[in-house]
């Protein structure tokens, strides 16, 4: 018997010492906590899409609350109200944030891209696109299985035609959806803001590019050409727009001779 109470009162020392050395090591080695940080982190959406330019929502809510950066509008998912209630715990101006909407550079859809072969793999655009640049004899065109909108949290991406199409009401320009298409077809536009559009990204030179595709670019020049605003540029045998330049004239939407420059407004419902 005395065995055994030896044995237990032991037992309950040790646990007991061990119980207070961890208590101790506690204190000693706690990490202090940043609670400015943690009530950031607790208003941005958790998307950690990196378009912040930091590795995700905590690491951007640890810069704001350590002076790294004074930005409280780089949280594109979280839109104003994200930014003015950062901007509230820091005790600063809020910044309001240019609303952007991820956008598709790509009309090659059933009817106007040539198919060069039948691909029954794995349903993924990363896939695919490692067998001979894909299934459509344009190498530079969506793939339409879906990479995207498997990327997308916001249920904003959809097949149509054999090609992805963003809803701009629903888009939060996380850039995911930019991450994950191996042809580098998805760009962020200006939201509710008129500008030209190219809906293609071939660099074949015109006549390859047409028959690989009805509604590829020719490279023609023509919209560099009539773009009053310089906005317009041809580089690679494709026209490039800059949004920031653009004035939305619609002038190289009427002298592209393959109709491959729209004149949009994303999202137009949207904006009050």
């Amino acid at each position: 018997m005395n065995d055994i109470l030896s044995a237990v009162l032991l037992v309950s020392g040790l646990g007991v010492a061990l119980g207070l050395a961890l208590a101790i090591a506690s204190r000693i080695f706690a990490v202090p906590v940043d609670e400015k940080a943690e009530s950031i982190a607790d208003i941005l959406p958790g998307a950690n899409c990196g378009f912040c330019g930091f590795s995700g929502c905590s690491d951007y809510a640890a810069a704001l609350s350590s002076g790294k950066t004074d930005k409280t509008n780089l949280c594109n998912p979280g839109g104003n109200d994200v930014a003015a209630a950062i901007a509230d715990i820091l005790g600063v101006q809020s910044e309001n944030i240019i609303p952007t909407t991820a956008f598709v550079h790509c009309n090659g859809n059933r009817t106007n891209a040539k198919t060069k072969m039948l691909y029954s793999g794995v349903k993924s655009c990363q896939m695919a696109n490692q067998l001979f640049g894909g299934n459509k004899e344009c190498e530079y065109g969506c793939l339409g299985l879906g990479d995207c909108v498997a990327a997308c949290q916001y249920d904003a991406i959809r097949i149509v035609d054999g090609i992805a199409r963003i809803d701009p009401l629903l888009c939060r320009s996380c850039k995911a959806c930019i991450a994950t298409c191996p042809k580098g077809l998805i760009s962020l536009v200006p939201l509710g803001v008129r500008k030209a559009v190219v809906l293609c990204m071939n660099h074949e030179k015109g006549g390859i590019a047409k028959k690989q595709c009805n509604a590829a670019c020719i490279g023609c020049m023509r919209c560099e050409k009539v773009c009053e605003a310089g906005a317009v540029k041809v580089n690679g045998y494709v026209a490039y727009v800059d949004t920031d330049k653009c004035t939305g004239c619609g002038k190289c939407h009427e002298v592209c001779p393959v109709g491959c420059i729209e004149i949009v407004t994303p999202g137009v419902m949207a904006v009050k």
